[in-house]
């Protein structure tokens, strides 16, 4: 049986974690948003380092959930409450992390799109410009 005050321990770092994870999601929409590429890259490279601590915290409190919670021997009723309450949070932290995840896909998808569309358009504007440019060099070869 695992010691309730390890389990404490972890369930606090795990919230610390999640409560990094929040702000750089936010901060990651912002940078979507505002099409900040190089930014992006380096914040994404940042939000890995906390979503390998937050799989290995998950590593460590897995044999936590073999364990009937009931008979966890707490120091008190207001430690059990204490964490509970802090388990309670990272569940919802863990929410609105995947909600803020596919919410980002979807505006960088838009963003990738309207890109493609500018790209796009860009191209056929050169396009258009060798062809005028050709059609009116054609006629000076040809001449006299």
């Amino acid at each position: 049986m695992q010691s309730t005050e390890q389990l404490a321990e972890l369930i606090t770092r795990k919230h610390q974690v999640l409560v990094q994870l929040c702000a750089v999601g936010t901060r990651q929409m912002d940078l979507v948003v505002n099409g900040e590429t190089a930014l992006l890259l380096k914040l994404l490279a940042a939000k890995q380092s906390l979503i390998s601590a937050l799989k290995n915290l998950e590593r460590e409190l897995a044999p936590f959930h073999e364990e009937a919670p009931a008979q966890r021997k707490w120091p008190s009723p207001e430690a059990r409450a204490a964490c509970a309450q802090q388990a309670r949070e990272c569940n919802e932290m863990l929410q609105t992390i995947v909600a803020m995840e596919q919410m980002g896909a979807e505006k960088m998808t838009i963003r990738r799109n309207e890109i493609a569309s500018q790209l796009q358009q860009v191209h056929t504007a050169a396009q258009v410009r060798s062809a005028y440019e050709a059609q009116r060099l054609r006629p000076a070869a040809n001449g006299p």
